[in-house]
């Protein structure tokens, strides 16, 4: 009988996303930029949340809820990242990799659902404003809250026993910038016909409730702006809503494309692109997108602004 000698693999070497030495440099200065650009911005938005007694409503909460998610987001990758660029890739060890991946799934899942919250609370406000007070009770938007945290929980869970049930006993080059689920399958010598399915099952069954209670929350949403008779109130109506518009928008759009569609639709090259836009530029647009596009936010941050230089 043979005896076949497989090495197990202890670390990955993350390649990054170019080995060029010259975009190596302009890479470091940029990504660098964008992360202290996502920190302090989403750190103003808790700290103005938590400062401003006007801004003490369930949508502000859940605003609050998304900005720190996006700050977990965003830390979960771009340190490695960054250091990848400085020394031309980075070394993680097993569990560091699978706490990376951990980290993501878990803040990414946790986002939509708070996405979907957000779009309930919108629905109740507009819709059914009588009965706000009672829909979104202080402790309905603590249930909400804390579910979209178990739910972030629950399917980094599946992500990792995915994970842990596979070998790795060859290559150790993950051809990414992060310890992403797709590329570590490539490296597996294990059989992956059933473990590469389970996660996109759960993934995409997250992405098809969550946007189901999005669309269904603006279909009456639309409904009931459209019988409305003032223009003044159709305008505030969809001020309110254009600014999470927005965010759903460009953040369900590239995690569909990455967690859903066929891996053979779309090449590494894209698949990196597409997980840089939503792990890194998204965390940094949020607060860009509801302080710009929000009265409320702006007015809050105005008076802030005039208590500290008064």
């Amino acid at each position: 009988m043979e005896v076949v000698n497989r090495t197990t693999v202890t670390e990955f070497i993350i390649l990054g996303l170019t080995e060029d030495a010259t975009l190596c440099v302009i890479f470091f200065v940029i990504f660098l930029g964008v992360y202290v650009v996502t920190l302090a911005g989403n750190i103003s938005i808790i700290t103005l949340i938590c400062s401003c007694s006007q801004l003490h409503t369930p949508m502000y909460l859940f605003l609050s809820h998304l900005a720190f998610v996006d700050i977990g987001y965003s830390t979960s990758v771009t340190p490695v990242m960054l250091i990848g660029f400085l020394g031309h890739g980075v070394a993680l060890p097993l569990a560091g990799c699978e706490a990376q991946l951990c980290s993501v799934v878990m803040f990414g899942t946790a986002e939509c659902f708070l996405l979907a919250a957000m779009a309930y609370d919108r629905y109740v406000a507009i819709c059914l404003p009588l009965l706000y007070p009672t829909h979104m009770s202080p402790r309905v938007c603590i249930l909400l809250v804390e579910a979209s945290y178990l739910g972030g929980c629950v399917n980094a869970g599946t992500f990792i026993s995915c994970l842990l049930s596979l070998s790795f006993c060859g290559p150790n080059q993950v051809d990414h910038f992060f310890c992403d689920f797709s590329p570590l399958l490539k490296l597996s010598c294990s059989d992956i016909s059933i473990i590469e399915i389970i996660p996109s099952i759960s993934s995409g069954t997250i992405i098809v409730v969550t946007v189901f209670v999005i669309a269904l929350s603006y279909i009456c949403i639309l409904f009931a702006i459209l019988k409305m008779h003032s223009t003044e109130g159709r305008h505030k109506a969809f001020s309110t809503c254009t600014s999470h518009l927005t965010a759903v928008t460009l953040y369900y759009g590239t995690i569909t494309f990455i967690y859903v569609m066929p891996k053979s639709s779309y090449s590494t090259g894209q698949n990196r692109v597409v997980s840089l836009f939503y792990t890194v530029v998204i965390p940094m647009l949020n607060p860009l997108i509801y302080s710009l596009r929000n009265r409320d936010v702006k007015e809050a941050l105005r008076k802030a602004t005039v208590r500290i230089y008064s």
